[in-house]
């Protein structure tokens, strides 16, 4: 099988080209060059270098390939998408979408979600801009002579991403002893996937006859609350921090450049019926639990090569904040 991954080398997408590459697929990235420190390319991916956004250029560096399949990492609006479909038509029979979950009915009014639950998002317009890029691509992807298969992640992270708003700020106040904000009261429920268990469904995706056409999440069937994730990211950095709990919309007004996100996305309970991907991707399933992954992130963030960031006017809204909830 000859892919193409448009980006590849993020925290989602570096995971898949790793399986893509160990199962023996040719395996192509377009994206802008340079290396990552970070998050390595293996030996055996095949470098185009072009801005996808500049359609000439990018043009000139695809002419005479063709691949069974593209996988667009990084279209978040529907121009994106009507350049991208003009760049492959006749250069692949499957072009695979990366949307969101967070495009789900939020609140949703019954979980588990399935891939039938409808799509609305009032809060965040990340997340209006993928259900409009979806529409795009159901609606057009047969005129450029493709079939479509969209893949909405969840909340997915590898080593260096801390699964809270804030990042190394949050957990250098728990390392430093200071309270800690958590949204609500801690119990709504969350799922958090490991990127090495996103690549098995996403690989397994590619080229598969029961993907075309069709729409998959691809989530950890473990839920957890965020009380039990602040927890947890203590644990592993060998602290308890102290929770301060705080309704979602107070924060969403008093830290306004985390709101969207938060009231968009993490402030409900979100779990996923993966019964789908499961019957598309029979090897899929989540091997990595939180407990686990966690120690990965704080083995990272303890290690030189971790850039430890605190932002420091975050960390005084969250006095401010904390003070006049605690």
């Amino acid at each position: 099988m000859k892919a193409l991954f448009i980006g590849g080398t993020g925290i989602i997408s570096s995971a898949s080209t790793e399986l893509a590459v160990k199962k023996g697929i040719e395996l192509y990235h377009l994206n802008r060059g340079g290396s990552s420190k970070i998050r390595q390319v293996p030996d055996g991916v095949i470098q185009l270098t072009a801005d996808v956004r500049d359609f000439e250029q990018a043009s000139k560096v695809l002419e005479g390939y063709s691949f069974d399949v593209v996988v667009d990492w990084i279209s978040f609006v529907p121009e994106h998408l009507e350049n991208n479909l003009k760049l492959f038509a006749g250069k692949t029979s499957q072009y695979l979408f990366i949307s969101s979950a967070s495009a789900y009915q939020t609140p949703p009014q019954k979980l588990p979600v399935t891939e039938e639950t409808p799509l609305e998002n009032p809060f965040w317009e990340y997340s209006r801009n993928k259900i409009a890029c979806e529409e795009f691509l159901k609606a057009n992807a047969t005129r450029y002579g493709m079939k479509y298969t969209i893949v909405r992640p969840s909340h997915t992270y590898d080593k260096t991403l801390l699964p809270f708003d804030g990042g190394y700020t949050v957990v250098q106040r728990m390392l430093d002893g200071k309270p800690v904000i958590v949204l609500g009261d801690g119990t709504s429920l969350w799922t958090l996937t490991h990127h090495k268990d996103f690549a098995v469904g996403l690989v397994g995706l590619l080229g598969n006859p029961r993907a075309m056409d069709e729409i998959f999440h691809i989530t950890s069937d473990e839920w957890l609350t965020w009380n039990q994730i602040f927890l947890l990211v203590g644990k592993a950095f060998g602290v308890t921090p102290r929770l301060v709990h705080v309704p979602s919309g107070v924060i969403a007004r008093f830290i306004p450049q985390i709101g969207d996100g938060l009231l968009g996305d993490k402030s409900h309970s979100m779990i996923f019926d993966n019964a789908k991907i499961k019957a598309a991707v029979p090897e899929f399933g989540c091997k990595i639990p939180f407990a686990e992954g966690v120690n990965d992130l704080a083995t990272w963030y303890k290690s030189e090569a971790s850039p430890k960031i605190v932002d420091q006017e975050l960390d005084k809204l969250f006095d401010l904040l904390i003070e006049q909830f605690s």
